[in-house]
């Protein structure tokens, strides 16, 4: 690209050439402030985890339980997949559960049941709405162990996504 400018002062065309080195730079700071934030493809496997324990319970259980869930979210098909490890608690695990949508203090109902043997590692895998998703992604969900002690949880663990 050629530019010619047509004033016969000097001082007058490098006016000209600023003014124009200004635009530019002012076009390419929107263009660079519009660009969307860099998010993985959805095809993209999402890994999460969570650290599960009696203080996190709302109330809190004093004990000595723990537990840490680690998983793995397919945003194409919303195959959620875990593994959950515990030891240390008052008893066997009863029941297992995904609860949400609910931030850090919160509780909220079951929107997954972790079914199974609930002997040290328990593993299972579901499938997820779009709704369901975005409420695990956007870290609204927790897990919940129970024991026949502590029939409302024992330990629990907000899900966070690893990126």
């Amino acid at each position: 690209m050629t530019l010619t400018l047509t004033s016969p002062h000097p001082i007058a065309r490098t006016a000209g050439l600023g003014r124009l080195a200004g635009l530019l730079a002012s076009l390419l700071l929107v263009a660079a402030c519009t660009l969307p934030a860099a998010t993985p493809p959805a095809s993209t496997p999402m890994a999460m985890t969570a650290r599960l324990s009696g203080s996190s319970e709302v109330p809190p259980v004093p004990g000595s339980g723990s537990g840490n869930v680690e998983g793995m979210l397919n945003q194409q098909s919303g195959v959620l997949s875990w593994t959950v490890t515990h030891s240390g608690l008052s008893g066997p695990v009863t029941a297992a559960h995904f609860h949400g949508p609910a931030l850090v203090g919160q509780n909220a109902g079951v929107v997954v049941p972790i079914g199974g043997a609930m002997d040290s590692p328990i593993k299972g895998q579901a499938t997820l709405t779009a709704p369901q998703m975005a409420d695990l992604l956007a870290g609204r969900w927790y897990v919940n162990l129970h024991t026949a002690a502590n029939p409302n949880g024992e330990i629990r663990g907000q899900v966070a996504v690893l990126q």
